[in-house]
This record gives C-alpha cells, sequence and structure tokens, in this order.
C-alpha cells in the first residue's frame, strides 16, 4: 500500500541574525533530516521534550511553513515547493488541530462562522447547506446545535478543543496533523477527546500524525509511535513494541517517566543527567551521547548515526552511545 504521507530528510533551519546589519550568524536547526511516512487510516504518534522539534515538523507537512530542504510527499503529490495558490485545493485533504483552542479559533466569530469559513473558502454548498452541514457537524463532535450562534470565549477548554475539531473535520480531510491537542486539558477531559478522535477516525478513515509529549497518551491512540530528539527521529516502530521492548536509551528514560498508577508497584526512573544540546550549535556527533557525557561520543564524530532497521519495522539510530552492545552491532551490520 502507498502511505497517505511521505516525508524524506525534511529539514526546517531558522536563521539567527545579529550585528549591525543583522548578518546571519547561524541557524536553527528546529528539525534536522527526518523521514516518515503514514498509511490511510494509520495514527503515527511523535512524541519528544519540549523543543525538540516536533510542532515545527506538523506545520512543515501542511506547509505553514516552508522547508528548508527535503520533500513531502502528500497523497502521490510533491508539495514540498507548492505556493499558496498551489496548495489551496489541497487543503481540504490536509487540516491541523491545533495545541491551544483559545488561541486558534477567532474569539470576534461565532462558532458557526468558525466552521463555516473552510466551506466558505472551498466553496462547498449554498448558504442552507453549510447551515445543515455545521449543525451536523457540532452534533457530532458532541455539542448542541445551539452552540453555533455563541462564541468561543462562553465554552469550557474541552468545548473548544471540540470545535477545532468540528472545524478540521468539516472539509472530510484524508490527513489531519494533531499537535498536542489534549495537552492543555484536563486529565478527565482528554480521554473524552481521545476516544472522539478515534471513533472519528473509524467513521471517516482518517489518518493522524498525533504529536504529544505525554507518552501514556500516544499509547493510547497510535498505531505507531516515532521518538524525536533535537531534530532528528531516534526510534520507530509500533506501538506495543515501544512500550514493551524500547532499544534507544533516550526512550527507555521517557517511558520511566510515565507515572505508575498502582502505588504499590515502584518504577525505576532514569534520569538524565546534562543539558539539552542548542539547536543552534548542535553536537558533531551523538546528541544524546554528548548530553550524558558517553564515554563513546567522540568515535561517532563524522559517523553516520541514521535509523537501521534492528527487527522487521522496528527502526533505531545506530548509535553506540545509545544501543546496548548487541544492538550496536545489529545496527551496524544492517
Amino acid at each position: 500500500m502507498e502511505p497517505l504521507l511521505s516525508v524524506r530528510d525534511l529539514k526546517m533551519h531558522f536563521p539567527v541574525r545579529g550585528g549591525l546589519f543583522l548578518k546571519s550568524i547561524g541557524a536553527v536547526r528546529a528539525v534536522d533530516g527526518v523521514s516518515l511516512d503514514i498509511a490511510p487510516g494509520e495514527t503515527v504518534g511523535l512524541v519528544g521534550e519540549s523543543g525538540c522539534g516536533k510542532s515545527t515538523l506538523g506545520k512543515a507537512i501542511v506547509r505553514l511553513s516552508n522547508p528548508t530542504s527535503g520533500s513531502i510527499v502528500f497523497n502521490g503529490r510533491d508539495i514540498t515547493s507548492l505556493g499558496r495558490h498551489a496548495m489551496r485545493p489541497l487543503r481540504s485533504d490536509l487540516q491541523m488541530i491545533f495545541q491551544d483552542p483559545v488561541e486558534s479559533l477567532n474569539s470576534r466569530l461565532s462558532v458557526r462562522q468558525i466552521i463555516e469559513e473552510p466551506l466558505v473558502i472551498h466553496s462547498r454548498g449554498n448558504s442552507a447547506w453549510r447551515r445543515q452541514r455545521v449543525d451536523e457537524l457540532l452534533e457530532r463532535v458532541g455539542l448542541p446545535k445551539s452552540a453555533a450562534e455563541r462564541y468561543p470565549f462562553e465554552f469550557s477548554g474541552g468545548q473548544r478543543q471540540r470545535i477545532g475539531i468540528a472545524r478540521a473535520i468539516a472539509l472530510e480531510p484524508k490527513l489531519i496533523i494533531c499537535d498536542e491537542p489534549v495537552s492543555a486539558l484536563d486529565v478527565s477531559v482528554q480521554s473524552q477527546v481521545l476516544n472522539l478522535l478515534l471513533e472519528l477516525q473509524q467513521e471517516m478513515g482518517l489518518s493522524y500524525l498525533f504529536i504529544a509529549h505525554d507518552l501514556a497518551v500516544v499509547k493510547h491512540i497510535s498505531d505507531r509511535v516515532a521518538v524525536m530528539y533535537l531534530g532528528k527521529i531516534v526510534e520507530l516502530a509500533d506501538a506495543d513494541t515501544i512500550y514493551q521492548n524500547p532499544r534507544h536509551a533516550y526512550t527507555r528514560a521517557l517511558l520511566s517517566a510515565i507515572p505508575e498508577p498502582d502505588p504499590r508497584l515502584r518504577k525505576k526512573r532514569i534520569l538524565l543527567e546534562g543539558d539539552v544540546p542548542s539547536p543552534i550549535n548542535p553536537p558533531a556527533g551523538s546528541a544524546f551521547g554528548h548530553r550524558i557525557g558517553h564515554p563513546r561520543y567522540e568515535e561517532t564524530i563524522g559517523m553516520d548515526l541514521g535509523l537501521a532497521e534492528l527487527e522487521p519495522g522496528h527502526w533505531v539510530a545506530a548509535d553506540p552511545c545509545c544501543l546496548t552492545p548487541e544492538d550496536w552491532e545489529k545496527a551496524r551490520n544492517s
């Protein structure tokens, strides 16, 4: 099966300017060579610490930002260099749910106007049809029809996110980038929104790139999980494999931070030493090895630390600082 989305060696570098004439003196390597596929109807979770480049990657995929290099192929078409006018017909199939519904919903517009706006932009139906469509969308996301005449500030955080979801599915897209859609919500509301997303996926055949920093949330919704560190994917596998048999040291550290619901059970927490390297001046070798002061860091300088397939479908960065000796031998010989 051909992937719905295929990202290859994508880079997003933002220039850093300084001096009297604001010349470019460096670049923030927010995304630094990411490759990723998403199949029709699949959910890929993207996890990592704040600042690792997750949201930047999502915005680059929907072309809210112009990639520095690499390629983005969506539904068989290369959209990497398309301009705003050329991208417009494709936007109906490629939508985004944002992290903060307070900021992403225009407070000056009624809920009806917010949800109807993409239908108007893409010339879908007449006024009466659009009115009925908005009512149907509100009911589908668990809100009453009467909500259409109110304004975003009159709703709770969870209800506002439901409005954002209604807007995202209005054009019946194929892929939705979910940029931490539940991180700003109460825990009790998070599960409701996640279940809504799963129901919509089954009904509409949606694909998701689900961006989050909470691995417990990602496990609930994802088919595969990609772990990102300092602009690069360091491990990629199906969700069960990632949680039961993580191979990269960074992935193991993230999983150790998930709270254990049973107070009688004790989990050994892996505390990371050192600071996250700067994306403006990243280490020449293993970024994670540099952070933890690994004794093999020097030999990784100039080494190809790309993903290697340890087992079918389980990819991990070929980095001697982050793998067991056995896994390093597999990665080196793969």
